[in-house]
């Protein structure tokens, strides 16, 4: 995991960070934090397919709704998105364990 953590921590400072925030904190109205485990855990089967994707959804979080569009990054390899989520989901106070890049290339296989 700590490859997954390390790997993921430098996409992430590199595609991740203007708009999240270097503690994920977000960036106004424009970016939402990634500081909230609950809606990182209930969509933990979706985040994947965000990051490769991007996503004009809105979103609500922290009692919050953020409507801006997230660009993809459909550049990203599977195992590239796999360590950023792994990243994401155990940093800024996230404690969610390992995801194995089997199951983030299967779910990158089922986007909607």
């Amino acid at each position: 995991m700590q490859n997954y953590l390390s790997n993921g921590k430098d996409i992430y400072k590199a595609k991740c960070q203007n708009c999240h925030g270097e503690n994920g904190e977000g960036l106004g109205q424009l970016a939402p934090p990634l500081t909230d485990s609950v809606f990182l855990k209930a969509n933990r089967d979706r985040l994947a397919c965000i990051i490769r994707n991007g996503t004009s959804e809105a979103l609500v979080i922290h009692g919050k709704t953020y409507s801006e569009k997230m660009p993809g990054f459909p550049e990203l390899a599977d195992i590239d998105v796999a360590q950023v989520m792994v990243y994401i989901t155990n940093s800024f106070g996230n404690k969610q364990g390992f995801v194995p890049y089997t199951k983030v290339s299967a779910q990158l296989q089922n986007c909607k």
